[in-house]
């Protein structure tokens, strides 16, 4: 029998990044180590985890394989509390890493560290959870300072306990320098690259991670995740070409790593992230094939990501193309709806597309409807502890209930609701499940506003739609129409340029396309 030496099989694992955790098991596991680390830096929590079980399997009394397999199950960025199956099953890994004997220091500081997390999971809540999960990583970081893994996971749990009503992002701003720094001493490292980029996933930040976007798929070619994220900053930028670019080969890198028994989430949510950039261009019929590319996916990955993607695809073309009449007549089914029936904060994207478009094309007792359900999902999110999904949808039924009351004639009272649902959407801002919500509430305060014939103050709405989401078509539309209206023709060109800009003459259908370049071509 023939011994790859360590160092080459530590170079093989290179195609992820480059982790150098040296742990006191086996050598021969330790490029297994490195390869799982290195995949649940990427938050390919499942690979991660088979790659930690195939570590404990090769050395029984490795304990630190035991925390990687109990790590798996913490998704601190996703919004997921783990199920029960799985506070059980990382739970038994801690313990079993805490039971064994000579475990160094540094191991066991590490297990000390996520331990937290798993007590009293019944009877804690997940914002508490996430809290510990800080707390543990900051110990370890005081403890080891020159770990950069350690430092990096305290960053991330940083970034889980950001207040989402922080408006000077604190907490991203932290760990954004932190990760900085520790960037410049491990340039390889995969988790830097990530977590940099969901420390600036944010208007006001994403400038700063540009460059380590860009640079992100150098240290891996081959890993899905890896090539998803960096269009979270330029989505954030309105830079669709590079988003549809990087989530085709996200796309079909997942789809090809998928098992035979479950399509990866990661296919679904790159397919949504591709959907949403050719939505903006105005590629309409490219938006149509991939939505219903997502739609008819079966045995897709039981998730929440999952979930809002396959909703997101059922949603985002009629209301985008404002089809009120379609919109209001979404199904409430899918190849997938398990996932649907399964996950409220899903639920309440199909509730609130058929809400806005009853409400838009007249029909007022769809819209009450939709309302209905949404006061129900509103109080399944908050008996769930699921804060931010439950605030969403608390904007989501002022929106309908604003345009139903101004369909009903009482225009002022339907500004006042439009107004506050706006900002309560803006408070705690886009998921990163998301490129952009399905609807923005701003972008819906322009077009009310519009209706009222106030274009000066339709204006004032779109500009801030865009400045929370570049480059929205329908918020460039909107703005350029708005200036029209109100006699600034030197800001209406500009909005009409931008949207004229971002397209490809021979792929767009909208009608206001022509009436753009109409527009433009005599101004």
């Amino acid at each position: 029998m023939i011994l790859v030496p360590i160092q080459e099989l530590r170079a093989q694992s290179q195609q992820y990044g480059k982790v150098d955790f040296n742990v006191s098991c086996t050598d021969e596991v330790q490029a297994d180590f490195d390869h799982a680390l290195a995949l649940m830096h990427h938050m390919m929590y499942e690979q991660a985890r088979d790659k930690f079980k195939k570590v404990a399997e090769s050395d029984s009394e490795c304990a630190i394989a035991q925390w990687g397999i109990a790590m798996s199950y913490v998704h601190p960025l996703w919004g997921q509390r783990p199920a029960d199956t799985e506070f059980k099953a990382g739970s038994k890994a801690i313990a079993k890493a805490k039971g064994m004997d000579g475990v160094p220091h540094r191991e066991m500081a590490y297990i000390n560290a996520l331990e937290p997390f798993f007590k009293n999971w019944e009877a804690t809540s997940y914002r508490d959870q996430l809290s510990v999960f800080e707390e543990g990583y900051r110990e370890l970081h005081e403890q080891y300072p020159n770990d950069e893994d350690g430092a990096a996971f305290y960053a991330l749990g940083h970034l889980a306990t950001a207040p989402p009503e922080d408006g000077t992002l604190s907490h991203q701003q932290k760990a954004g320098a932190m990760l900085e720094e520790l960037h410049e001493k491990y340039p390889q490292h995969p988790g830097l690259f990530h977590y940099i980029i969901h420390a600036y996933d944010n208007p006001k930040l994403a400038k700063r991670a540009v460059d380590v976007a860009r640079a992100y798929d150098k240290v891996a070619p081959d890993v899905p995740h890896a090539l998803h994220m960096p269009s979270h900053i330029f989505v954030r930028q309105g830079i669709w070409s590079d988003v549809i670019d990087w989530n085709k080969r996200s796309a079909e890198a997942a789809l090809r790593q998928s098992s035979e028994d479950e399509v990866s989430m990661h296919y679904v949510h790159a397919l949504d992230y591709l959907n949403y950039a050719y939505l903006q261009r105005g590629e309409d019929r490219k938006a149509k094939k991939v939505a219903q590319k997502t739609i008819k996916v079966e045995n897709v990955q039981d998730h929440l990501g999952s979930a809002y993607s396959v909703v997101a695809a059922l949603t985002r073309y009629n209301l985008e193309r404002e089809e009120w009449d379609k919109s209001a007549q979404i199904s409430l089914e899918s190849p997938n709806n398990f996932l649907v029936d399964k996950y409220p904060a899903a639920q309440s994207m199909i509730y609130f597309a058929r809400g806005i478009g009853s409400a838009r094309s007249g029909n007022l007792n769809g819209a009450r409807q939709a309302i209905e359900a949404l006061n129900n999902i509103y109080q399944t999110l908050n008996e769930k502890g699921e804060e931010y999904w439950a605030v969403l949808t608390d904007a989501q039924r002022m929106a309908i209930e604003s345009w139903m009351t101004f369909e009903e004639g009482s225009q002022e009272k339907a500004l006042t609701l439009m107004k506050k649902a706006a900002d309560t959407e803006d408070r705690v801002g886009k998921h990163p499940i998301t490129p952009g919500h399905i609807l923005p509430a701003r972008e819906l305060l322009g077009d009310i506003l519009l209706k009222m014939d106030r274009p000066e103050e339709a204006l004032k709405a779109y500009e801030e739609s865009l400045a929370i989401s570049a480059n929205r078509l329908r918020s460039l539309y909107g703005a350029g129409r708005a200036a029209e209206l109100a006699g600034d023709i030197v800001k209406a060109k500009a909005h009409y340029k931008m949207l004229i800009t971002m397209t490809t003459s021979d792929e767009v259908d909208r009608p206001i396309f022509k009436e753009v370049r109409d527009f433009l071509a005599t101004n």
